[in-house]
């Protein structure tokens, strides 16, 4: 039982939880798509970070062009444990920056080409080191960083496809403390180091996509982008009570996929001044099945294996509608909500729940070339309760909440 205690923090190491996404995914791709709540993203096209929803919508674009985006995540989610014991864990998740850069080209009439710089999944969590909890949470770090090369073709005058391949690199680290079962291992002190993992990573995926144009104001956008496996074979798994075959630290193997992602999108511009747009994004969480972590040096009861726990996820959906004002040459505003689905069963290391989005932003246009998008959100996270049970069989109780603010801030060069 101890060795299985040990291990289980290696495999929630590369689940960490963005906590504003369903399960550990992450939307922040730009400033734009930031203010209307991403609603319309595989349509709208306004600038170049559409190539991380939509590559087919690269037609569109007649000169080149260049957007480069920063997003701030603040969260503010607070865990309490309600029994055995009573301890509060305040703002368990760090501030969070997210980058995103793209590139657009239009090769001739038909073809355009394009790459992008962003990521889809990860982000962290940092409990203190001595809660009662101590080895279920603790410090947890992923990153996620896709290079994605993309080319498009236009059919006719109404419809485009295309389509791109996704290199994706991951890093995860993570420690655990042995907490409340500081006594077990004849320590006093609950903030010791239980466990330790660092890892990295690459893995492989593609993507597509479709737009049909019904005339200049409206069209549609049809995108799928792959799962992504990712074979962490060679991680340190550093244990600091010689709880792994004796030894300190042995190299192991887990595997996780990064679930695909579906988006339906529209976008119509039903004024001179006024436009309308929305998507349907569905990730496919049932693919998650399962985390296990293997070496040669384990034995949790299966040789070979030192940690299995089965998944509890469903496909989930997430639904965003927005306006866009065009108000002079120079200004544009939007504004977005968004309603974003609980994946999977609710833990410290993914407290997954409903999340709603309420978004503003504008572009200011400086000159005919270079213009500048800024995009704030508010997202409310649905309060509950969960449980989970530690390796000594407690059934420890919790209450959650959580809230977030994300700014973004862009900037886009269309070349001659």
């Amino acid at each position: 039982m101890k060795r299985r205690m040990l291990l289980t923090p290696i495999a929630l190491a590369v689940a960490a939880p963005s906590l504003f996404a369903a399960g550990f995914q992450a939307n922040e791709h730009s400033a734009s798509g930031l203010g209307r709540a991403f609603s319309g993203e595989g349509a709208v096209a306004d600038n170049a970070s559409v190539l991380a929803r939509n590559p087919a919508a690269m037609t569109l674009f007649d000169k080149a062009q260049f957007s480069g985006a920063i997003s701030v995540v603040d969260p503010q989610v607070d865990i309490t444990q309600t029994s055995p014991v009573n301890q509060t864990s305040k703002d368990v998740a760090p501030t969070q920056l997210v980058p995103g850069a793209y590139y657009i080209s239009p090769i001739n009439e038909q073809w355009a080409w394009g790459i992008g710089l962003f990521t889809n999944y990860g982000v962290a969590t940092d409990y203190p080191d001595g809660i009662y909890a101590g080895d279920l949470a603790g410090d947890t770090s992923l990153i996620t960083v896709s290079l994605n090369p993309n080319i498009a073709y236009r059919i006719n005058e109404s419809f485009s496809i295309g389509a791109g391949v996704n290199l994706t690199h991951a890093e995860a680290e993570l420690t655990r403390h042995k907490g409340g079962l500081a006594p077990a291992f004849g320590s006093n002190n609950p903030s010791e180091n239980l466990i330790g993992l660092k890892g990295d990573t690459f893995g492989y995926g593609w993507n597509i996509g479709a737009l049909y144009e019904i005339n200049d104001n409206n069209r549609l956008a049809l995108t799928y982008r792959s799962s992504v496996d990712l074979e962490f074979k060679d991680g340190e798994f550093s244990s600091y009570d010689s709880g792994i075959a004796n030894a300190p630290t042995v190299d192991g193997r887990l595997d996780v996929t990064l679930p695909s992602i579906w988006e339906l999108s529209g976008y119509h511009k039903f004024a001179e001044k006024w436009a309308l747009h929305y998507s349907w994004f569905r990730t496919e969480w049932s693919s998650f099945t399962e985390l296990k972590a293997t070496s040669p040096d384990c034995n949790d009861g299966t040789a070979g294996q030192c940690f299995f726990k089965k998944e509890d996820y469903s496909d989930n959906d997430r639904y965003s509608v927005g306006f866009t004002h065009y108000l002079s040459q120079d200004w544009t505003i939007r504004a977005g909500f968004a309603l974003d689905k609980k994946a999977g069963k609710t833990t410290l290391s993914i407290p997954d729940t409903d999340r709603y989005w309420y978004s503003a932003g504008f572009t200011y246009q400086w000159n005919p070339k270079l213009s500048f998008d800024a995009g704030i959100t508010y997202i409310h996270g649905k309060p509950g309760s969960f449980t989970e049970e530690n390796a000594a069989g407690e059934v420890l109780t919790f209450d959650a909440k959580s809230s977030a603010a994300i700014g973004a801030l862009q900037v886009n060069y269309v070349f001659d």
